[in-house]
């Protein structure tokens, strides 16, 4: 190679790390690499919307609309009347059964608010096809399935004002997590980590009392 071929070769190397080092020096990150997001990039990506309704995206969507787009899109897995096809869960019933040896939490049993219910429609359903549904699509289905489960009329339209108004039978059955201050007698700001007391005694194995097959008598899996 000629002395004036290295030298370009030299001096197109070196403006690459020029322009490369400016780049970064105007792009702040620990690596060197990126650039920060802009607010229409985070808003496509935030659309989680909070129990006290926060976040909600403007719609609007009836009982009646609710009930077409489910029986075209959701009823094929939950049935046509939220009881579940195959082993699909359940999505109405189940009230009062919460304390019962085999409960049904359903939306009309379990759920203590509606907001987290449009929040998971919206970006988890239809199973397969997530976020899918338009906002007032998911307003909608949201309604019909308030309805099925005897929350709402069937005139009833639900939207991002009503959202979080909306009273649902088990809203008492859910509390802050107290354990910071219900359990902290039980804390230790010393635990032992090394030559402790009180180490736990084995009295039994899951081989010994025979619960756990062994490879010649488990059953053969293909």
């Amino acid at each position: 190679m000629s002395n004036s071929a290295r030298g370009l070769v030299a001096f197109v190397a070196a403006s690459l790390f020029a322009i490369v080092a400016a780049d970064a020096a105007e792009k702040p990150s620990k690596m060197g690499l990126g650039r920060p997001a802009l607010p229409e990039e985070i808003s496509a990506w935030d659309t989680d919307v909070q129990a006290d309704g926060r976040g909600a995206p403007p719609g609007r969507g009836t009982v009646k609309q609710g009930e077409e787009i489910y029986i075209a899109r959701c009823a094929s897995c939950h049935g046509e009347f939220g009881q579940g096809a195959g082993r699909w869960p359940a999505l109405a019933g189940g009230r009062d059964t919460l304390k019962a040896d085999r409960p049904s939490k359903t939306i009309g049993s379990f759920w203590p608010a509606a907001a987290p219910l449009y929040d998971y429609t919206r970006r988890t359903m239809p199973w397969g096809n997530a976020r899918s549904l338009s906002a007032d699509e998911t307003y909608a289905v949201v309604a019909f399935l308030l309805n099925l489960n005897d929350i709402v009329p069937d005139d009833f339209e639900l939207n991002d004002k009503n959202l979080a108004a909306i009273k649902m039978p088990n809203a008492a059955g859910f509390f802050a997590d107290d354990r910071e201050s219900a359990e902290r007698k039980f804390w230790n700001k010393n635990p032992c980590m090394k030559n402790c007391r009180d180490v736990p005694k084995i009295t039994g194995r899951a081989g010994d009392a025979n619960i756990t097959p062994d490879a010649k008598s488990a059953p053969k899996v293909d």
